[in-house]
């Protein structure tokens, strides 16, 4: 068994119906005289609702790098050993149960949309615990940090998952250091990553970093049409601070203001003017009930309209400028600060799809 390629099918199949399998054996022709001598067995938990993407991403990783002389063996492990539907409503079929496999080498655990809205089944955790302490090492993909750390198998360990839920992860789990921006994180044995596609980020880390080094990685990169690795952090891709308003109507007043004009003198100085207040008085209210400086709130809002004004195609330079950055210098330090990345490369990312001449 060589690696894992998905089918491709005429329609979305219907939930219930006969499935896709993920083939397991390749040709011939892909298999190159192995890198390092020995199997590596890389297992896949999926269950019910799991997201198919979290899947497919990181087995393709290994089913590629087989082609450059790599040798994973693939299996896909449920709980109970049952085929599964995915979040998608597509059938996978599994190889086996989870708890009466053999040891594995890598156990990647895929997440779901369900978490963290709901709570990880307890015989899911517990279908896991043992397996991972038995592998080699062990993976989350997004939300399925919300498994590893139900299990218990990220306490004391840092970790990361998808952006939207990075919070809830630390709040649910106090014991697991989180890491909000990275694209994936490891401790140890024990691997967690971002959102969805940051599972083919993770699995190229494994293939470079351990098993077969740059080259054979740079070959599966490049034939997946993926970068080797991103540049910056997961926060790039996220949406703009939102959060409840300030339950003091004096500070409410003035954050109204920052946001209704960013462009505005918003001094400490002058933003304590409009409340008739100390500017001590004014940095006490913003710590204790929005967590920052009034500085640091102002910097975010006129981050936040600095995005959306490249997201609509204007140039950096107008961006800081109709954002209120005294230059665009100050933006760009800003932006490296936060993204790891300049407006630019930003812009090129994320101001739209359209390709220069298309109709």
């Amino acid at each position: 068994m060589s690696g894992v390629r998905a089918s491709r099918c005429a329609g979305p199949p219907a939930v219930g119906a006969a499935g896709f399998r993920l083939p397991r054996r390749g040709s011939g022709s892909e298999r190159a005289a192995a890198v390092t001598a020995g199997t590596h067995r890389v297992g896949i938990l999926v269950y019910d609702g799991v997201t198919l993407l979290d899947v497919a991403g990181p087995a393709e990783v290994f089913k590629e790098a087989n082609r450059f002389g790599a040798d994973y063996r693939i299996v896909l492990l449920s709980p109970t050993g049952a085929d599964v539907t995915t979040n998608l409503g597509v059938r996978v079929a599994a190889d086996g149960a989870l708890s009466r496999a053999p040891a594995v080498d890598t156990l990647l655990v895929a997440g779901s949309d369900r978490f963290p809205r709901a709570q990880v089944p307890a015989d899911l955790a517990d279908a896991v615990r043992t397996p991972a302490t038995a592998a080699g090492r062990v993976a989350s993909i997004c939300t399925g940090a919300f498994v590893l750390a139900a299990a218990g198998l990220l306490d004391g360990k840092r970790a990361t998952t998808h952006w939207k839920v990075t919070h809830e992860l630390a709040a649910r789990y106090p014991t697991s250091r989180v890491e909000p921006d990275a694209i994936y994180v490891r401790d140890g044995t024990t691997y967690t990553s971002a959102g969805v596609t940051a599972g083919i980020d993770l699995a190229l880390a494994l293939v470079e970093e351990e098993d077969h080094g740059p080259d054979v990685a740079r070959d599966v990169a490049r034939a997946l049409v993926v970068y080797m690795q991103r540049a910056g952090g997961q926060s790039q891709f996220s949406a703009p601070l939102q959060g409840p308003p300030p339950r003091s109507p004096a500070l409410r007043t003035i954050t109204d203001l920052v946001t209704a004009n960013p462009r505005g003198d918003h001094s400490l100085g002058e933003l304590a003017k409009h409340l008739n207040v100390s500017t001590r008085h004014l940095t006490r209210l913003f710590h204790d009930e929005l967590s920052t400086t009034p500085a640091r709130y102002v910097e975010n809002i006129r981050f936040d309209m600095a995005r959306a004004l490249l997201d609509q195609g204007h140039s950096a330079t107008q961006a800081a400028t109709l954002a209120g950055f005294p230059s665009y210098e100050s933006l760009r330090r800003v932006f490296a600060r936060k993204l790891s990345i300049s407006p630019a490369a930003y812009q090129r990312r994320f101001s739209t799809t359209r390709r220069t001449g298309a109709g």
